[in-house]
């Protein structure tokens, strides 16, 4: 081919690279473009593998994304504790801090990775996701596929050893339309939004319960959605749009309107969320993070038991 031509289209496929980050983010970005993309100054990819997926920061050093930089969904203060009740979002000034010292400003395109196994690791991911929403940061996606849909390449480079990251200043500006509150689900019972339940079947019926969890059952009036339907065999890569529509459709959830998703600590939810409001549409989406076991611990609040055993 003549040199000429080369040379236009690797300008030209440089130039759409820059463009995909200067237009502003998708949700899911593949793993040619984060190979592509890891190193630059405009982008900073975080590796959030945590206990969930049996990952850690020693596995982060023994091979991660050229360029990425290491934050323990688990144990750096994604998510708190409040009277008993976990997985709840930390005050903004926290996440504020904890965002800038990896590196991010209000400028900065946000690509997260997870580990990759299964629906329970995506969840990382799309928690973390929602939360820079929740902050008002819009420029934030998901490797789909996570750590494995990179590394399936086996000519996809790594890095070894820590990477550390030049703090930054990150201002929120809170987004709360994406977010519910335990008011929010009790007003939603008789108003007529949809509420989702992503938990697994079993917990929906009422057979079991999460450990936290002071009730079986669910919230009245939810659909169940289980967060395993809506990845690919259970793994963690998300099923196409076709198929989470018929999903939808066999669980009886409209995926317009004004929803709202709920698990058990805000985990599964999160993907469920994801799945609705970014690769659905569905821009009246909202999680809500207390979930069940904030729910189940008030019993002045009404449960449905399909099953008691």
């Amino acid at each position: 081919m003549d040199m000429k031509i080369i040379n236009k289209i690797g300008s030209g496929l440089a130039l759409l690279g820059f463009c995909s980050i200067a237009w502003g983010a998708t949700p899911l970005v593949d793993a040619n473009w984060v190979k592509e993309n890891s190193c630059n100054p405009d982008v900073r990819v975080l590796d959030i593998r945590n206990k969930l997926d049996g990952g850690s920061k020693t596995t982060y050093m023994r091979g991660h994304i050229p360029c990425a930089i290491h934050t323990d969904y688990a144990k750096d203060g994604w998510r708190i504790t409040v009277n008993k009740v976990p997985g709840l979002l930390p005050p903004v000034d926290k996440l504020e801090k904890l965002i800038g010292g990896l590196g991010v400003d209000n400028q900065t395109h946000v690509v997260i990775y997870h580990a990759g196994k299964n629906a329970l690791d995506l969840g990382s991911a799309t928690r973390v996701y929602w939360t820079f929403k929740v902050l008002g940061h819009d420029n934030v996606s998901i490797l789909d596929g996570g750590f494995a849909a990179y590394t399936a390449d086996k000519k996809n480079p790594l890095e070894k050893g820590n990477k550390k990251a030049e703090p930054k200043t990150f201002k929120a500006t809170l987004n709360e339309s994406v977010l519910a509150t335990k008011e929010d689900v009790k007003a939603a019972i008789d108003s007529g939004v949809t509420l989702i339940d992503n938990r697994p079947n079993h917990q929906y019926l009422g057979i079991n319960r999460h450990p936290k969890a002071t009730r079986n059952g669910t919230i009245p009036q939810s659909k169940n959605l289980p967060e395993s339907w809506l990845t690919v065999n259970g793994g963690g890569k998300f099923r196409d749009t076709a198929s989470l529509k018929k999903l939808y459709q066999v669980a009886d959830v409209s995926p317009e309107g004004d929803t709202i998703n709920f698990c058990n600590t805000g985990h599964w939810a999160s993907l469920g969320w994801f799945v609705g409001s970014e690769l659905l549409g569905n821009k009246q989406s909202r999680l809500y993070d207390g979930s069940m076991v904030e729910w189940t611990v008030d019993s002045a609040l009404p449960m449905s038991e399909q099953v008691k055993l």
